[in-house]
């Protein structure tokens, strides 16, 4: 169907794109979303989807046809190549069973091994899982953090203690991020007893869809037995540095609503764009 975005643009009240995830603000636009649509199916990436780093082929892609649109909500369809199907629903919580019938639906009809539906609200959800979208500007002073160093910066008897950090963070992604840490942006860890004990990373930038350049999101992750000594605040604030050196624009982030990285987010003085929840149908 042919989507309207004088329909869609009144009910999304976080900036977030399906296959591309949280937007600047000022990103959001009807071009934008028409470009995302163009290339379902194709494989191929936009020049500013932050997935390039990974991948040359786009995994996630929007089922067209499926799309449901009226003045009350959109709901827009989409898979990847691990049948993974995702109903993004724009509108009322309210609609959300709507969105399950058609995620369920959809599964079925494309043998889908997993069915989630997506929504968008200003709190947290009681039961959904819900990540908290944040937007960190550089337009203020992110000072250098001592103590902070990149990891190819390290002597080598600290960084052959790396592979064993990450598969103590296997469940933060550190071991996918060491698979590829020879192709990627640096890596900031911390030291403490002669090993590596927290890490953020990779440290890259890219130009967002309207030309700004954006801190890309990082891996981030301190060891159980060192949290509590405030790692986690220098790991972060030394990333802010970097990327203010580096002529990043801006941040966005996903954390986890009550965890860890949310609360340290918060107090860092992000702005709060709302909230994307998840269920499993």
């Amino acid at each position: 169907m042919d989507l309207r975005w004088d329909l869609l643009r009144p009910v999304m009240c976080v900036p977030y794109f399906p296959t591309l995830g949280p937007l600047h603000p000022e990103a959001v636009s009807a071009e934008l979303l028409a470009e995302v649509f163009a290339v379902a199916g194709t494989g191929e990436f936009l020049p500013h989807d932050k997935d390039r780093r990974w991948s040359d082929h786009k995994d996630e892609h929007v089922l067209v046809d499926a799309v449901v649109q009226d003045q009350a909500r959109t709901l827009i369809p989409t898979i990847t190549g691990r049948g993974i199907l995702r109903v993004h629903l724009y509108g009322a919580r309210e609609y959300r069973p709507e969105a399950e019938e058609l995620a369920a639906k959809l599964a079925a009809g494309r043998d889908a091994s997993k069915a989630r539906v997506v929504w968008f609200q200003d709190a947290a959800d009681p039961v959904a899982a819900s990540t908290r979208v944040q937007l960190r500007a550089f337009d203020q002073d992110a000072p250098a953090v001592e103590g902070i160093e990149a990891l190819g910066q390290q002597p080598e008897a600290i960084r052959t203690t790396f592979p064993e950090f990450a598969e103590k963070l296997a469940g933060e992604g550190f071991v996918f991020l060491h698979s590829r840490i020879d192709s990627v942006g640096p890596v900031l860890v911390a030291v403490q007893d002669e090993r590596v004990v927290g890490g953020i990373g990779p440290m890259e930038t890219m130009a967002d869809p309207i030309g700004r350049r954006r801190l890309l999101p990082q891996y981030f992750g301190v060891l159980p037995e060192y949290r509590g000594l405030g790692l986690g605040r220098l790991l972060w604030r030394s990333a802010m540095h970097w990327g203010k050196e580096c002529g990043a624009d801006y941040q966005l982030l996903q954390t986890a609503a009550g965890g860890a990285s949310d609360r340290l987010c918060q107090s860092e003085g992000l702005a709060d764009l709302g909230f994307v929840c998840t269920t499993t149908v």
